[in-house]
């Protein structure tokens, strides 16, 4: 089973849009094809951008994205990172991804912010850093 930390943006992205790699993803995570890695930070995240309504318009009601969180959080698996890789992406709050990965022994980390994201000081090899797309052509 692939293990994976999906980055708030590619949850935003998938309820956001009616279509997209970002949608597909979700779908193949809440059909159990992949297993989402949470953490602490993440969730807080996660939580936060459902509560911000200018995110929205008329994508989704809170319900639905109150739904499809509770799904996801059905289909995945809690981690606790016990060490901090610090210093290492030149954004701190882009970190946690990382680490939480590390932990986890995820297979990639999917995001839009791939750039950040790949560019830190300490390297993984193991670790993927993939756009939704990039993750769906690599684990379809």
């Amino acid at each position: 089973m692939v293990k994976l930390v999906l980055d708030t943006n590619v949850l935003v992205a998938a309820l956001r849009s009616g279509g997209g790699a970002s949608r597909q993803l979700i779908r193949h995570v809440l059909q159990g094809r992949h297993v989402p890695l949470f953490g602490t930070t993440l969730w807080l995240e996660y939580e936060d951008v459902m509560a911000r309504p200018h995110l929205w318009t008329d994508a989704t009601t809170p319900t639905e994205r109150w739904q499809v969180l509770a799904a996801l959080a059905a289909s995945g698996r809690w981690v606790t990172p016990y060490f901090g890789w610090r210093p290492n992406l030149r954004d701190e709050g882009d970190n946690h991804l990382i680490e939480l990965a590390v932990a986890g022994g995820a297979h990639a980390v999917v995001t839009h912010n791939v750039h950040d994201l790949r560019h830190g000081e300490l390297s993984f090899e193991h670790l993927r850093v993939l756009t939704p797309a990039q993750c769906l052509e690599k684990w379809p």
